[in-house]
């Protein structure tokens, strides 16, 4: 199937680029036709692709000392992880993502709630639960809880992918972790999609 610029549409999931974040390294479009196919260049029209209303995400994979953060691009389709944030001061952290919320106007939060193994929630759910909670009351915005269940180990498996080492991952892998979180989180979304 071919769109009107001629890229052909794939379900292919984003990369990382050499510094560990998302971006469109062989990805041509990542859209969700709804039973319908283009015939030819006047089709363009025809096809809608997405929602009028594109909801803008971010994820937060909260730690005691760094917080990774991912924001989705304005069509709602891919996570792009941002530098992480200082996570020892609550109230600073609260006041940046606040801040996020304004200026890039953030529909949701998705805040990642770790639990163990077996799916029993300990003291860094809790922890995650009120954060979520403070976040809500302050910003105004709609925050959601996801299982982050290996988040962690799959960033650590695709910046390793990326060549980059242990070392070279520790600065990127609590926002690699929340890109994981959030791509996550929107691929739900489309497929709830009617």
């Amino acid at each position: 199937m071919r769109l009107c610029s001629g890229a052909r549409v794939g379900s292919s999931a984003g990369a990382f680029d050499r510094q560990g974040f998302w971006g469109l390294t062989g990805l041509v479009a990542r859209v969700r036709l709804k039973d319908r196919a283009l015939r030819g260049p006047g089709d363009c029209g025809k096809l809608q692709m997405l929602k009028s209303e594109a909801m803008r995400a971010a994820a937060i994979d909260l730690g005691a000392v760094r917080v990774g953060l991912a924001v989705a691009d304005e069509l709602g389709l891919m996570a792009h992880p941002r530098p992480h944030l200082d996570g020892r001061n609550q109230k600073a952290l609260l006041a940046q993502l606040s801040a996020l919320a304004r200026d890039e106007g953030v529909d949701v939060f998705v805040v990642g709630l770790p639990r163990s193994l077996r799916g029993r929630e300990g003291a860094p759910a809790k922890r995650a639960r009120e954060f979520a909670q403070k976040l809500r009351e302050l910003t105004g915005v709609r925050v959601e809880l996801v299982d982050e269940w290996l988040t962690t180990r799959e960033a650590q498996q695709r910046l390793s992918e990326q060549g980059l080492d242990q070392r070279a991952q520790r600065s990127r892998i609590d926002s690699a972790a929340a890109a994981v979180l959030l791509q996550s989180f929107l691929d739900g979304q489309r497929a709830e999609e009617p």
